[in-house]
């Protein structure tokens, strides 16, 4: 996972914040990303699982969300390593296996390594049945030239989860927030915009809610699924940009 500058960003935003959500019938046109905006649900009170919540990035995105007052549940392959990790974060955070992560959330977060992710959404397909699962994992590699975007059969991660969980809705998103400024208490607001991505309209205006319940972070609507790839990609872009300027690097859009 990467990170996020607090304070600055790579592209800076030159208009204030314009919240999207379309009208209309999606059926009716395949365009609906063209349709009219409106405000964006409230989703304060959806309750917030994240699969791979031990990890850094899963430990940040729950305590995140925890502070801004959802009910967060973190999951793990073991029930007992998910409770350590959420007692750790405290702020109400539970934990419990992966399975029961899945069944008693309303929104999943994906956040496990590449290496275990098909293994993961297979075993777990009746328990996401019928939720919007949001998927932030990017298949990278590394070698003495640093990161490098990983071929996935499917097109992106994303992809591979709309294949395996055909009865959910897979949003693709936060792939470029930084684990360090999330779980760092001194960081009060983070200065990036999360590009969501989906085939699903509610499920897309959901997760921009949810993106925007961290104080400073903006979602936006950035295409459907066939388009991850390059979302995912880019995260090996901004490592190579963390590295070299000693950052946490993100994005913020501009004439948005």
């Amino acid at each position: 996972m990467v990170h996020a500058r607090h304070g600055g960003a790579i592209l800076r935003a030159t208009r204030g914040v314009r919240r999207t959500r379309w009208g209309g019938d999606e059926d009716r046109s395949p365009f609906w990303e063209d349709a009219p905006m409106t405000d964006l649900p409230d989703v304060s009170g959806l309750t917030i699982g994240i699969l791979g919540g031990t990890g850094d990035q899963g430990k940040g995105l729950a305590r995140r969300f925890a502070l801004a007052g959802q009910r967060v549940v973190i999951g793990s392959r073991a029930a007992d390593r998910a409770q350590e990790a959420a007692d750790e974060l405290g702020h109400g955070v539970r934990g419990a296996d992966n399975a029961a992560c899945a069944t008693e959330s309303d929104i999943v977060i994906v956040a496990v390594p590449w290496g275990g992710h098909q293994a993961t959404l297979e075993s777990l397909k009746a328990e996401l049945a019928g939720k919007v699962v949001v998927d932030c994992v990017n298949p990278l590699g590394f070698d003495k030239q640093g990161a490098y975007a990983l071929p996935v059969e499917e097109g992106s991660a994303a992809q591979q989860a709309a294949a395996i969980l055909t009865e959910s809705k897979v949003v693709a998103a936060f792939h470029h927030v930084s684990a360090v400024l999330l779980l760092d208490p001194e960081v009060a607001e983070i200065d990036l915009d999360v590009l969501v991505l989906g085939e699903d309209r509610t499920a897309t205006d959901t997760v921009q809610a949810l993106a925007e319940r961290i104080p400073g972070v903006r979602g936006i609507f950035g295409g459907r699924l066939r388009n991850a790839h390059q979302v995912e990609a880019f995260t090996a872009n901004l490592i190579s940009i963390n590295r070299r300027y000693k950052a946490h690097a993100g994005i913020r859009l501009t004439d948005v």
